[in-house]
């Protein structure tokens, strides 16, 4: 199914501009256009976001971590029902989703990515029909909102806004920014990261919870917000749904965060109407997201990549990683914040008892931070340097952004 929607001439002709754009950014090995499309076609249509969001139904995923797969899942569930758009890049911006809908034609379905500053924006372009909430915890606090602040800032948007929301019960931001919608499905997608979560958002009191799992019970010891009876969960490798039915889950992505991914992935698609049963061999599929969790073979070893931007995403990825040679390269260029000492906020000791190397524009407050924690490392200049120290087999590859897409680039000019 197909849904076609009239426009006006402005909004037709930002939209040939925005493809075209995008098409010859692509064209020319500039990038894949998401970012250039959409700007131009904004400039010729400011309102061209509402204009292409008209006549789909349409999912928005946000928090600090995880968007991008989740979204890649979800966009993969949503598929049962039809053809669906979607910003697969992480062009998580306005002008990324412009892109992404112009690119995408007429089709009933859109899942967007959504930077978590520019939901209320979003939300008021799109008319969304579920809003999935992830998490929300410190990230690039350089230029960033603080984490209550976020929190207060989705508060005030979602206040009396006719959306369903899927959220995330173990995190009480996230509790905290839903309290006052009054659709919310609650799914238990954890939260390993507890250090921006002790300070209750509602009244400043104290947050305990009940052990220090990633699902623990948790409530303010001076007011009322506590985590709220999930109807989605985890119950090891598989999925329980408000049914009481347990779905397993056979996902090619590695880690628990992923199976909570999944989860959430499950809860959105079930609003527009996709059994689990029917989504769950979408899920499988899916190996690799934006180069996320990609393994390639080189010279003998078996190269995985992780991304981790920020202190929580950093422990989800010790927790993913094998028991393995490690590379860690760290950067501070301007997609990754300046600030790097957010790496005091990390705890490194899980990487104890496996060698370590570190590269990267800023290995060496990299090694200061690990001196600290007392792991042991060596430090290699270049990603082929870091290939010739270790030997044949698995090689973890944790990286934040830039770095990321500096080793990207180098496994791709290889090949």
């Amino acid at each position: 199914m197909r849904v076609t929607t009239h426009r006006p001439f402005r909004a037709r002709l930002a939209t040939s501009v925005s493809r075209g754009a995008a098409a010859l950014s692509r064209a020319t090995g500039r990038g894949d256009g998401s970012v250039i499309g959409g700007r131009l076609g904004l400039i010729i249509d400011p309102d061209l976001l509402a204009h292409l969001a008209a006549g789909r139904e349409i999912a928005l995923v946000s928090g600090t971590n995880g968007k991008t797969t989740t979204t890649r899942l979800t966009a993969a569930a949503l598929g049962v029902r039809g053809p669906v758009a979607t910003n697969s890049y992480g062009a998580n911006m306005p002008t990324g989703h412009t892109s992404a809908l112009a690119k995408a034609g007429e089709t009933p379905y859109a899942v967007l990515e959504v930077d978590e500053h520019y939901l209320p924006q979003v939300l008021a372009a799109t008319g969304p029909r579920v809003i999935a909430l992830l998490n929300l915890s410190r990230d690039q606090l350089d230029r960033a909102k603080e984490v209550a602040m976020m929190a207060q800032l989705w508060r005030d948007a979602l206040r009396d806004k006719p959306v369903h929301l899927v959220a995330n019960a173990d995190d009480p931001m996230v509790v905290f920014a839903a309290a006052e919608s009054t659709n919310v499905t609650w799914v238990a997608a954890g939260q390993r990261w507890h250090d921006d979560s002790w300070v209750c958002p509602e009244c400043g009191g104290a947050i305990v919870r009940a052990d220090d799992g990633v699902d623990a019970d948790w409530r303010c010891t001076t007011c009322n917000l506590r985590r709220p009876a999930p109807q989605w969960r985890l119950d090891g490798e598989a999925v329980v749904g408000p049914d009481g039915n347990r779905y397993p889950v056979h996902l090619q992505l590695p880690g628990r965060v992923n199976r909570a991914n999944a989860a959430t992935a499950l809860a959105v698609a079930a609003r527009f109407g996709v059994a689990p049963a029917d989504a769950l061999p979408r899920l499988a599929e899916v190996a690799s997201v934006a180069g996320r969790y990609a393994q390639v073979q080189r010279d003998g070893r078996a190269i995985r990549l992780l991304l981790a931007k920020n202190p929580a995403g950093w422990l989800e990825a010790f927790d993913m990683a094998d028991q393995a040679p490690t590379l860690l390269s760290i950067n501070a260029r301007d997609p990754d914040g300046l600030d790097t000492s957010w790496l005091f906020d990390v705890d490194f000791a899980p990487l104890r008892g496996r060698p370590v190397l570190i590269t990267g524009d800023r290995a060496f407050d990299l090694a200061v931070r690990l001196e600290v924690n007392e792991v042991p490392f060596r430090h290699v200049p270049t990603f082929a340097a870091a290939l010739a120290a270790v030997p044949p087999g698995r090689l973890e590859v944790i990286a934040n952004y830039t770095a990321f897409q500096d080793i990207r680039a180098e496994l791709d000019r290889v090949n």
